[in-house]
């Protein structure tokens, strides 16, 4: 907690006064960007959310089919990396019904033809990335107990 500004101290002399007082304590060496340049300012009006949304890791909302095809993409990179086929035919259909319900009504935003994921050629690029295990060899038929015995 600051303390109240002296009177008759000149508000920026005070403001100066509290900064160096911080910077000798050292509550500034741990901030993020220290020693970094600031970052160079975007020269349209929506610079700093587009920052912020790339700070958080977040995407910026398109309008109808644009949106619609980018999760189209998503779902293909999904079901690739899906742990069974029969996950990965299930992302592909539910995307594939997204799509269909989306021509049957029209969504706001420029008109984009999204295309229906085509299910076998994911399931063929899941089956190239997840190649079935080698089959193990058979376990040596059990021994009789005289043999075990005898140690034939």
């Amino acid at each position: 907690m600051t303390d109240r500004k002296p009177v008759g101290m000149n508000f920026e002399t005070w403001i100066d006064r509290q900064i160096r007082e911080a910077t000798e304590r050292g509550e500034f060496d741990d901030l993020p960007g220290t020693g970094k340049p600031l970052p160079r300012r975007r020269d349209d009006e929506m610079g700093w959310i587009k920052r912020k949304l790339d700070e958080e890791g977040l995407e910026f909302p398109l309008p109808g089919g644009l949106g619609l095809r980018r999760e189209a993409e998503k779902v293909r990179e999904a079901a690739a990396a899906a742990r069974s086929e029969d996950q990965a035919r299930t992302l592909v259909a539910e995307m594939n019904d997204r799509i269909r319900d989306a021509v049957r009504h029209p969504m706001a935003g420029p008109p984009v033809v999204v295309p229906l994921i085509d299910e076998e050629e994911v399931i063929a690029a899941w089956r190239a990335a997840h190649p079935p295990a080698p089959p193990s060899a058979p376990p040596p038929p059990p021994r009789s107990r005289w043999r075990r015995l005898l140690g034939r």
